[in-house]
């Protein structure tokens, strides 16, 4: 089992910045790659940027160049640096945690980020 425990949302203008923190806890050998989801009302949960263990990153089209995903594998803890917030950004950020075996994904409780305008 693996636990996540997400910090770090919050109210931001749009033009700001904000930097969430996944804590890993558990079976943290297990995990194989670590992302960041959000869900905005009315829409589906989309992927927005992930790392493997070799740091390996994928980052959705919409936030390239302004979010960057981190990794330290020794605190077990992702990090999403988030600049250049835009209104759009709005929505409920999720750490997600997937296995090497099976594999098994884990979900954090969930972080609200808004952006007003």
């Amino acid at each position: 089992q693996v636990q996540l425990v997400e910090s770090g949302g919050g109210l931001v203008q749009a033009g700001g910045s904000l930097r969430l923190s996944c804590a890993a806890s558990g079976s943290i050998l297990s995990i194989n790659t670590m992302g960041w989801y959000r869900q905005a009302p009315g829409n589906q949960r989309e992927l927005v940027a992930s790392i493997t263990r070799d740091s390996r990153t994928n980052y959705v089209d919409s936030v390239k160049g302004r979010f960057t995903i981190s990794r330290d594998n020794a605190k077990n803890t992702v990090y999403l640096q988030m600049n250049s917030l835009k209104p759009e950004d709005t929505a409920v950020y999720y750490c997600n945690a997937v296995t090497y075996i099976l594999p098994v994904a884990y979900w954090g409780q969930g972080t609200q980020v808004t952006v007003s305008s």
